[in-house]
């Protein structure tokens, strides 16, 4: 989400007749995006805050931006107080109060007119730096801002606001403008992705708008997440099975294996209908890839609680696990009315136990990719090999001399690890090889 939010303040930038500088001290804007999902990311924001203070000093004319989480949507006044060098503070997803800053240093101070500018610069098109048009092949758009769901441990619906839905024209007239320039794969992002248009009457429900970019001429992969059980419909389940340039992946964090930790969390649904539900998932889009995000030691887990967290991964051998140990964070439910009671090593002994289990699961799902020849749509080179996903997400590396940024090309797998497979490009192998 803030890598989305982060490239539209760029391009506003670039609109503005900015380039992109790639060191700190030859800045004349300098945006620090944050995100505040856990402490440590907090603590992180504010300490990098504190390393460009010697900057402003140095250079009194350089603006400091801080947008994201840790503004949210009501921290403005107090952040103010506390970071008196910053010069805008900026809500998530809005790049607004730095473009009007910015004009304003510029001379245009008229209301009506800065106004006017602003709106203009934020229609205009979708501008990737210089450096990465033509050279980024992956890219993401956000679709639902906020959060209106709520559940007790999570920071997201203070921070980043009630949930909104973009308007789709504006959704697609970024997916086309990204394109152009050389995109070949576009993520829809939202905290619940599958509630876009729910808010708004007059929008495509989420099946709906995918079907809309699926027309867009040069766009080859379409992926969206993170989505929620209890929104996942069968309309949108059938679009990912019917269109060939939705990707076969779906991110539908379940959090727990157990009733009562669900219950606590306010999750709104049992494990037994998460269990339906990837059935459902796997019975309608064969071949599918499902990744999950678990929380181990949330406030009054048991051993017994967590023993069906564990079993239910076993059980249902999912691809990827997000794995999180809780903590608590302020202004949240269970912040304010749950005490924080799992010692810390336990959490950290659940956390290495599931995540050695997963290891072994997407060891054995990887292993049987060896041998077969898949898709790969490549993003860039890593070291000496080539970096790139398959349809159902998989990090896949290949050597070659040549250059594959953004070519989709079949690789026959020869070396499958728990978190990435290595392979060759084949092509003009029989058909009958082709997986996945």
């Amino acid at each position: 989400m803030n890598v989305a939010d982060s490239q539209r303040v760029a391009s506003s930038l670039e609109n503005l007749g900015y380039e992109q500088s790639l060191k700190p001290e030859t800045a004349d804007v300098i945006v620090l995006n944050t995100c505040v999902v856990r402490q440590s990311a907090e603590d992180k924001a504010l300490g990098r805050l504190s390393s460009l203070k010697p900057l402003k000093k140095i250079n009194p004319n350089l603006v400091i931006n801080v947008m994201g989480c840790l503004v949210g949507v009501r921290q403005t006044d107090a952040l103010k107080k506390r970071l008196p060098y910053v010069d805008v503070f900026s809500a998530p997803s809005d790049p607004a109060p730095l473009v009007q800053y910015l004009l304003e240093q510029q001379g245009k101070t008229q209301q009506e007119q800065t106004q006017e500018q602003i709106n203009d610069l934020l229609d205009e098109h979708l501008v990737l730096p210089a450096n990465e048009q033509g050279n980024l092949v992956s890219s993401f758009i956000s679709v639902v801002l906020g959060c209106s769901h709520a559940c007790t441990y999570c920071i997201i619906p203070s921070r980043r606001g009630k949930e909104i839905s973009r308007p789709p024209e504006m959704i697609l007239k970024e997916a086309r403008d990204l394109v152009a320039q050389g995109v070949k794969e576009i993520t829809l992002l939202g905290q619940i992705v599958d509630r876009y248009g729910l808010d708004n009457p007059a929008y495509p429900t989420l099946d709906k708008l995918i079907h809309q970019l699926h027309e867009i001429d040069g766009l080859e992969r379409i992926r969206f997440l993170t989505s929620h059980p209890n929104y996942m419909t069968d309309a949108l389940l059938d679009t990912v099975a019917a269109l060939p340039k939705v990707m076969p992946h779906i991110e539908v964090p379940n959090q727990a294996g157990d009733d009562q930790v669900l219950a606590n969390m306010h999750r709104g649904y049992t494990s037994d209908e998460y269990r339906a539900l990837i059935a459902k998932i796997r019975h309608k889009i064969p071949g599918v890839s499902i990744a999950t995000d678990i929380i181990v030691g949330f406030p009054g887990e048991t051993d017994e609680q967590f023993q069906n967290t564990y079993h239910l991964l076993e059980e249902l051998r999912l691809d990827v696990v997000h794995l999180a140990r809780y903590s608590p964070r302020e202004g949240t439910p269970s912040a304010r009315t749950m005490p924080d009671d799992v010692p810390d090593e336990v959490k950290w002994e659940r956390f290495r136990v599931i995540e050695d289990l997963q290891k072994g699961i997407s060891e054995a799902i990887h292993t049987s990719y060896l041998n077969q020849i898949t898709d790969v749509l490549f993003e860039a080179k890593q070291k000496s090999r080539w970096r790139g996903r398959t349809p159902t997400n998989k990090l896949v590396f290949v050597e070659s001399e040549d250059n594959l940024t953004g070519k989709l090309l079949p690789v026959k797998i020869e070396w499958a690890g728990p978190w990435s497979m290595i392979g060759k490009i084949a092509l003009d192998q029989p058909d009958e090889l082709k997986a996945r």
